[in-house]
């Protein structure tokens, strides 16, 4: 069994990792770390849905610690603050997934231009992979530090990923629009933001950062690497009133004339053996709620002549593919176990 430590654990993230770590047959949960002020609480009174499954008391976030209690650590932290407790775990050789977004931007000038925070481990992100395997499968087996991605980045980077790698899209001019579910913003337990609040999200949908959301440089830079040149978005997030979900649509423009059924060839060939990827048949449309609960994402594309473009659709869970459940998918790679260990279960219904 591999020792796993979790810190950040009492925000949403980090209890949807522990709700999937507890049935995983490989691993050991053997410490939970958050914030001063939950330290020295039983877990099961923080997350009272982990009482019976895990009993646990919460200690203060300590980069020593975690080193002398687990193998391998799964960080759901601010950003910010992660690449400080990171640092000390790479000196004591432990693997690390970061579900932060401290070493998500291969640039630390990047980082801290879109951050607005230094960072003090250039080292580690110089080293770090960047974690979605439908991309870097190979480069994530092999790492001992893991970023895992943003939730928009994944539905993003999914939706347009095959057009782009079969040459029927075009990097240029890609417009894409998110819409998440509340819980992407954290458990906002500290200084809470007003529009995430239930009587300002409820009945309520609204755009946010807009031409200016952080995720936007990972978009760019995970289909630049794909295309193998600089690329730039327009990328507008959304707030919409339900717990959790991510449905993204992405226009890009075709390379060549193209046909909806030639698009989808694109998708299932690039998808092909994906355990976590669904491409949908031609005229079905994704749902959020055919993916919650799990590490799936479905997708699905539709070929526009009279724009000349492709309307590139996802769905995927913010905390599942685009969060924890991912994040359990690259622990899996880097201990070269099967990639579903732990991720069986179908999503949740209704």
């Amino acid at each position: 069994m591999v020792r796993v430590g979790v810190a950040g654990a009492t925000g949403y993230m980090g209890a949807e990792l522990l709700r999937l770590l507890v049935v995983h047959p490989k691993v050991q949960v053997t410490t939970v770390m958050a914030s001063e002020r939950s330290a020295g609480v039983p877990l099961g009174r923080l997350i009272p849905s982990l009482r019976g499954h895990l009993d646990l008391t919460v200690e203060a976030v300590d980069g020593e610690r975690l080193a002398a209690q687990a193998d391998c650590v799964m960080l759901a932290l601010p950003h910010g603050e992660t690449h400080r407790v990171v640092s000390v775990l790479r000196r004591h050789g432990r693997r690390v997934v970061d579900l932060s977004a401290d070493y998500r931007l291969r640039s630390a000038a990047e980082f801290e231009a879109w951050y607005k925070t230094p960072h003090t481990d250039r080292e580690g992100l110089a080293e770090a992979v960047y974690g979605l395997p439908e991309l870097h499968r190979k480069a994530i087996a092999a790492a001992r530090l893991v970023a895992n991605p943003g939730c928009y980045p994944v539905g993003a980077i999914l939706a347009v990923l095959p057009l782009l790698r079969a040459g029927l899209g075009r990097a240029e001019g890609i417009v894409i629009d998110s819409k998440s579910g509340v819980t992407g913003a954290g458990a906002q337990t500290q200084k809470p933001d007003p529009m995430y609040q239930y009587a300002e999200a409820n009945e309520n949908l609204h755009a946010y950062g807009v031409g200016k959301h952080r995720h936007t440089p990972e978009i760019e830079q995970e289909l630049g690497g794909l295309v193998g040149a600089p690329v730039r978005v327009t990328f507008t997030p959304h707030l919409v009133p339900m717990n959790r979900g991510i449905f993204t649509t992405a226009y890009v423009f075709l390379g060549r004339s193209a046909t909806t059924a030639d698009c989808l060839a694109a998708y299932r060939d690039s998808y092909a053996g994906e355990a976590f990827v669904r491409v949908l048949e031609e005229g079905e449309l994704p749902r959020t709620r055919a993916v919650i609960g799990s590490n799936m994402a479905d997708v699905t594309v539709v070929a526009d002549p009279r724009t000349d473009r492709a309307v590139c659709l996802s769905v995927i869970d913010n905390l599942g593919k685009g969060g924890a459940a991912s994040a359990i998918q690259n622990l899996n790679l880097m201990h070269g176990w099967d990639e579903r260990t732990g991720l069986e279960a179908p999503p949740v219904y209704p």
